[in-house]
């Protein structure tokens, strides 16, 4: 029976995954079955322990730091954690640089931080969300639904949203 830390550790990594639109089928077919859907499944069940090496490798895989994949210091597991706001750069570099340029220097900012750069989604923190709320000088809801309606956000951003300003 896999221990609670595995089983945080597996909805992590499952949560990452999905908040990337793969599916486990989908992770073995982007990494040309580096990595098995199998594998993967039980990494994400806590079934099978995963090394250190391999955690790394797939936070890699994910363009995520390690940290993101680590389960948060919540006793129990009682909190889920708070939905990540997840940037499609293909559609932002699709936008205006009057527009969208400080977004696309932060986002280029934290790609090079990470050292990730597949170019197609990158995943922000609600308190990068303030930062750039500050940059455009507009409160934190109203930047989320102009991202959206860009295209660069989902509208499931929305529900991060609560987490960073009170209703």
């Amino acid at each position: 029976m896999p221990s609670e830390y595995a089983r945080q550790l597996g909805a992590r990594l499952r949560s990452i995954r999905t908040q990337q639109g793969l599916s486990l089928h989908g992770v073995e077919q982007k990494s040309k079955g580096r990595w098995k859907a199998v594998v993967v499944g039980s990494y994400e069940r806590g079934d099978r322990a995963v090394t250190v090496q391999r955690l790394a490798e797939l936070a890699d895989f994910y363009g995520v730091p390690v940290a993101e994949l680590l389960p948060g210091g919540v006793p129990g597991g009682a909190a889920e954690p708070p939905p990540k706001l997840v940037i499609n750069l293909e559609r932002l570099n699709q936008l205006p640089t009057d527009k969208a340029g400080p977004l696309m220097r932060y986002a280029a900012t934290i790609q090079s931080q990470r050292g990730d750069y597949n170019g197609k989604v990158l995943s922000i923190r609600q308190d990068d969300l303030r930062t750039l709320a500050v940059i455009y000088d507009m409160a934190p809801g109203i930047l989320t639904e102009d991202l959206i309606s860009w295209g660069v956000l989902d509208a499931d951003a929305r529900r991060a949203i609560e987490h960073v300003e009170p209703h």
